[in-house]
This record gives structure tokens, sequence and C-alpha cells, in this order.
């Protein structure tokens, strides 16, 4: 599953953005470039957006 994460803008941001995703145990791969990260399918979303906009990010969507 891909979320689109805004305001990440540089490797400092996609590693807290990571870190966030691995505290609530859910694995990622983080895109800087496209401002996404790829999680597994099934991963609960709802605690993936408040994970994200914990470390001060914008959850856009997730597909």
């Amino acid at each position: 599953m891909k979320v689109k994460i805004d305001g990440m803008m540089c490797m400092h941001c996609a590693g807290r953005v990571k870190k966030a995703l691995e505290a609530i145990n859910v694995p990622a791969e983080i895109d800087l470039e496209n401002k996404c990260a790829s999680i597994p399918d099934g991963s609960d979303v709802n605690a993936v957006r408040e994970a994200v906009e914990k470390a001060g990010y914008t959850f856009v969507s997730a597909e």
C-alpha cells in the first residue's frame, strides 16, 4: 500500500516518518522524491495516519 505524505522535504524528514511508522510496528520504505511511504497491505490506516501526523507531517491518502 502506498501512503502519500505531505511535508517531507529532506532525508531527515523521511527518517522521522520511517521511525514514526516503525514505532507502531509498520515497516516502511520511504520514497522522498514522490513523497510517499510503501507499507504492508492490511496495515491499520488510522494508526498510520496518527503516527504520520504526530511526527509533524500531513497524511494525504492511502491506496
